[in-house]
């Protein structure tokens, strides 16, 4: 299992950021490998379970999450259990004025799909995408 953990500060109340986050239909205009989420259905626990296509290496997965945690303002825990096996948890923190928003993923790296020798490749190129979802996040709360 791979584990990326990444955070940014953003000029915004975590409120407006926490919004933004909390509807999955937004997440692809932030992250460029996202290809598409649909089917997105809200849960008793306020978040959402949803499908989403991703392209990976020039590869595209298809999957299904589900938000098994959710705190208003504070925190969000995305289970993907199909596709790319993965645990993204959310992080949102007010700081300064503004918002520490901070992310860990726990994934398995599709290794019939991508090969052996391609995972320490596929895992920088997971960790730049993590940095620029965080990145664009940052520009789109404060532009």
């Amino acid at each position: 299992m791979a584990k990326i953990e990444k955070s940014i500060f953003i000029n915004a109340p975590v409120e407006k950021v926490f919004a933004f986050m909390a509807k999955p239909e937004n997440l692809p205009e932030i992250w460029p490998s996202l290809q598409e989420v649909r089917n997105a259905q809200p849960l008793p626990n306020g978040g959402y379970s949803y499908d989403w296509s991703y392209k990976m290496a020039g590869l595209r997965f298809d999957g299904h999450a589900e938000w098994s945690e959710f705190i208003q303002n504070q925190r969000i825990v995305d289970k993907n259990e199909s596709g790319i096996p993965s645990t993204f948890t959310w992080v949102y923190q007010p700081e300064d004025g503004g918002t520490r928003v901070s992310v860990s993923v726990d994934y398995t790296i599709p290794g019939a799909a991508l090969g052996k020798l391609a995972e320490p490749i596929v895992h920088k190129m997971n960790e730049q995408e993590a940095e620029t979802v965080l990145v664009n996040l940052k520009a789109r709360m404060e532009g």
